[in-house]
């Protein structure tokens, strides 16, 4: 599926040959685990017809304003990367846990199927013809697989690696080994769907739990730090405009700005570790925070005189 127009189908292919293939094929994989079944070539054309427009428009908006064009530019460049870099994270979020949340359903159907005398291989073949979703999506993937010559057992696997998601990974792992062992295996599934059913609800209670102390992470962040800090800032320039300037005024806004950054990005590491018990977790919020917590002080800064009534 093409987003792009096809008078821009030429930037596209040179994109095709210029990026190296396993970072074109990487950001292949991580726009299908986003749920978007298009090309990465569109996808960075794309971002980069948005960034051009917006860094023409942020120099020219800065000239007007008396602030560095260049500086203008590069934020306008940058911002389009990193809102489409923030939306494929959380699609890929959003769909991993849509598939982790029918997985036990679909297990389930497995073991009836199996108790039927339907082999497992077939059981997935029949499952995934029926319905729709990003899970019958990923079944459909596997049984490609398995009929152009990869094992059942690296296919279900390549699925959980695929998703990046240590549940699905944990259970295909448990179905494979009671496979090998014999036994009832629509036991083995049927248990192991009750298993990833309460693993889940476990994780919905730990995240009900600690939403609290997530909110005071984001509300330190992104309003507090910054309207305290671009404060300071404002009331710094005002005792400069009454005569008493300071020489380290700029590198002070300089040093104001680094720590917003640092502080939102230790605080989106912590969203992590609380929400998911990763710091890797949080990185997807450091690229949404950062930025606007960055935005709000300058914003805070040149709303400051007013505030003050001094402006």
């Amino acid at each position: 599926m093409a987003i792009i127009p096809s008078a821009l189908s030429p930037v596209s292919n040179i994109i095709d040959n210029v990026v190296p293939e396993k970072y074109a094929v990487m950001m292949q994989e991580m726009l299908i685990r986003s749920g978007m079944y298009v090309k990465a070539s569109d996808i960075i054309t794309l971002d980069l017809i948005i960034a051009i427009g917006l860094a023409a428009l942020a120099a020219v908006l800065s000239l007007l304003l008396g602030i560095n064009p260049i500086l203008g530019a590069l934020a306008g460049f940058v911002i389009p990367t990193i809102i489409i870099g923030v939306w494929i994270f959380f699609m890929m979020e959003r769909r991993v846990d849509a598939i982790e949340n029918g997985t036990p359903d679909f297990l389930r159907q497995i073991a009836s199927l199996l108790r039927a005398g339907v082999g497992l291989e077939t059981a997935l073949e029949d499952v995934s013809r029926h319905g729709e979703g990003p899970l019958i999506d990923e079944l459909k993937r596997a049984v490609i697989e398995i009929k152009i010559g990869s094992t059942f057992d690296d296919a279900i696997l390549a699925m959980g690696e695929r998703l990046k998601s240590k549940n699905l990974d944990r259970t295909f792992r448990m179905i494979l080994e009671g496979k090998k062992t014999g036994g009832s295996l629509s036991d083995v599934v049927e248990t192991v769907a009750e298993d990833l059913r309460a693993v889940l609800a476990l994780q919905r209670e730990r995240k009900a739990n600690v939403m609290m102390s997530v909110m005071f992470l984001i509300i330190a962040a992104i309003i507090a730090a910054p309207f305290a800090l671009g404060m300071i800032m404002t009331y710094n320039s005002f005792i400069a405009s009454a005569g008493k300037p300071n020489p380290l005024a700029d590198v002070a806004v300089t040093a104001a700005g680094g720590y917003i950054i640092i502080h939102s990005i230790i605080a989106s590491l912590l969203i992590g570790i609380v929400l998911y018990g990763s710091a890797k977790k949080g990185v997807k919020f450091a690229l949404l925070l950062a930025p606007a917590a960055y935005g709000i002080f300058v914003v805070i800064q040149m709303l400051g005189p007013k505030i003050l009534g001094t402006g």
